[in-house]
């Protein structure tokens, strides 16, 4: 027998309660959710020619009667590189670009081209762009004009006439001569909400359909940079596409099992697009920025404390430019780049995952200049990356001595582990920081091995583990899955949230698990409780209650990790139910199943449930996980 409660708590949920997690890992930007589908597009990888190929060509040898492309440094405009190709014979050469694993084309549909492109020399006319499919065959073209002999912006629209998930794009030219090409960039015009050169859409939908509270950006470790050098920079992630300097990926070569030399970052997903996903979300956004510190994982390179000021006034310009007028500098940009009304940011982070004195230390600086300048800006800080231990404990002493905002907490741990920590923040202190569970994820196999599955075990243990984060609503104020997106032929950590290839993309039982959260949060916390308890494991069962006083309801939420059906007798005290509700179940056949590319075989399903006014019945399957909900009448 269960009771359940509708007197008030006095908790509320925050509106930031499930939010979203992104980084840029496992081609979860360039790759993935930022629809560029051409790969070095401005020739500045380390390798400037890393992307593309010449067929008929040896890249190492100049004597090439077809042609050549070769990379130039033009140094009136600084560090910025552009192909010289030198077409010889226009019936034998040509330059291809393989995309990110492929470019997904799907017939019918229409693709932006845009390239930068002078006539050097000679007589080239025109340029070919065709996508061809795996073996060749063209699926599709466009051409441009060539006008003279500077450098001008060209525009084209490719409509593909076959669906290819790995089509390539080839260049061609019609005459001889030399000619200059830079930003050849490819977009498909189904964007979300239609953006030129925007975002892919049914990445962004998946994202909506969360109903996320808030969103983190850019990560994870990529704030921190192997080194200070290589560190996420947002101020170069603004302005100008063109103008946005490229940068290695930190997750290009972390993994033995997985590495991926070619992954880097054009930030045409930067801070401006960052924030202006979030509005779409009706989320709040939530930026991190580095501390001074690099990744303490590769080389912990530090900051001096006496050169940490450009560090500080970067946290300073990020609120100026999301918040600040058009009168402002940053603000002024903001709104040049499109947004002349504020952002609305009301929270920032300082560092991702370091720990140790270093990290307070720095911290403490940073938290003095944000809060003498932007008193309402919430802080957030970090207690390292492990759960528990040495690093953690010290940063929360630390922390709550500082009467902290709110403390990041970072847990990778077994299905086990987090069925048996549901009660991990019953004792924690009321009166001390708020929570922000900001990276969570069951691990089948262990941290960060490639053999990880988003199986219907961790999803079922996360949203067990979710009851306890609800339940104890008063101290735990943000929470988030992580890494949130995966390349299928690209990723470099597993679980992850959402996988895409070219083409298509999925939810996992994982996705469905916070999405069922995400869209049931309520606004008020209520108890369930059986025999005087909370429900935390008892015979396998897990559960929390909501009322959402928008829209006059309760919400159950229940999980049942056992391998036996429940029959939760539930009897309603502090008021009285409308006659009938609704109940979505999630469940699998088995522990080990995961979804695919296609249909899924793990996601909610809906059925109508009775209810006698002050009780009610739910059949709740074996492994499986309920969320109800019924007016209150």
């Amino acid at each position: 027998m269960y009771e359940l409660n509708l007197k008030d708590t006095g908790i509320e949920i925050q509106p930031t309660m499930y939010g979203i997690f992104f980084e840029d890992i496992n081609f979860g930007a360039d790759g993935g959710l930022y629809a560029e589908m051409v790969k070095n597009r401005s020739f500045e990888f380390d390798d400037p020619l890393m992307g593309w190929s010449q067929p008929n060509s040896d890249r190492h040898s100049f004597n090439n009667k077809s042609g050549y492309a070769s990379i130039v440094q033009d140094k009136l405009t600084g560090n910025k590189n552009y192909a010289r190709v030198e077409v010889n014979d226009d019936k034998g050469y040509s330059l291809i670009n393989e995309g990110y694993r492929g470019m997904g084309v799907k017939a019918g549909e229409t693709y932006n081209l845009s390239v930068m492109a002078a006539l050097q020399s000679g007589s080239i006319s025109t340029v070919t762009f065709e996508f061809i499919d795996e073996g060749g065959n063209g699926v599709g073209s466009a051409q441009i004009r060539l006008s003279g002999k500077d450098w001008a912006a060209y525009n084209a629209q490719i409509k593909a006439n076959k669906t290819v998930e790995k089509a390539r794009l080839k260049i061609t030219f019609t005459g001889t001569g030399v000619i200059a090409m830079d930003m050849v960039s490819l977009f498909p015009e189904d964007t979300w909400k239609g953006r030129k050169n925007g975002l892919r859409k049914d990445l962004v939908q998946k994202l909506y359909d969360l109903n996320p509270g808030f969103l983190r950006f850019p990560g994870g470790c990529i704030v921190e940079g192997r080194t200070l050098e290589k560190r996420y920079q947002w101020k170069k992630t603004v302005g100008d596409v063109e103008d946005r300097e490229t940068l290695i990926n930190r997750w290009n070569t972390e993994f033995e099992h997985k590495q991926t030399p070619d992954y880097f970052q054009s930030f045409g997903l930067g801070f401006y697009e960052y924030f202006q996903l979030a509005e779409d979300l009706g989320a709040t956004p939530l930026p991190i920025l580095s501390c001074g510190i690099a990744c303490q994982f590769n080389t912990g390179e530090l900051v001096p404390m006496e050169a940490l000021n450009p560090y500080i006034q970067d946290a300073l310009d990020l609120i100026e430019f999301a918040n600040g007028s058009t009168a402002t500098t940053w603000g002024k940009l903001r709104s040049d780049m499109g947004h002349p009304q504020p952002f609305n940011l009301k929270f920032i982070g300082v560092g991702n995952e370091q720990w140790g004195p270093d990290y307070i230390e720095r911290y403490k600086a940073f938290d003095k200049a944000i809060r003498t300048t932007y008193p309402d800006i919430k802080i957030v800080s970090g207690s390292g990356p492990f759960p528990d231990g040495e690093y953690f404990d010290y940063g929360w002493q630390q922390l709550k001595q500082l009467k902290a905002d709110l403390v990041d907490e970072h847990y990778y741990n077994s299905p086990k582990w987090f069925k048996e920590h549901a009660t991990r923040y019953d004792g924690y202190d009321r009166k001390g920081p708020k929570v922000f569970a900001g990276e969570y994820a069951a691990q089948s196999v262990g941290i960060a091995n490639p053999d990880n599955k988003n199986n219907w075990d961790c999803a079922l243990a996360e949203a067990a583990f979710m009851t306890g984060l609800e339940r104890n609503a008063d101290v735990v104020y943000m929470t988030s899955y992580a890494p949130l997106f995966a390349h299928a032929d690209g990723w470099q950590w597993t679980p992850d949230l959402i996988w895409f290839n070219n083409q298509q993309s999925y939810a996992t039982p994982n996705y469905y698990v916070q999405q069922l959260y995400g869209n049931n949060a309520g606004t008020n916390l209520v108890t369930i409780t059986t025999g005087n308890k909370p429900v935390t494991g008892q015979d396998g069962i897990f559960s929390s209650a909501v009322v959402d006083k928008t829209t006059n309801e309760v919400v159950v939420k229940i999980v049942n990790t056992a391998g036996t059906a429940e029959k939760a007798d539930i009897k309603v005290k502090g008021g009285k139910l409308a006659r009938t509700g609704t109940m979505k179940l999630l469940r699998g056949d088995s522990l080990n199943e995961v979804n695919g590319f296609d249909e899924p075989n793990i996601k909610p399903q809906q059925s109508t449930i009775s209810t006698k006014k002050s009780s009610f019945e739910a059949q709740i399957p074996a492994y499986s996980f309920a969320v109800i909900r019924i007016k209150i009448s």
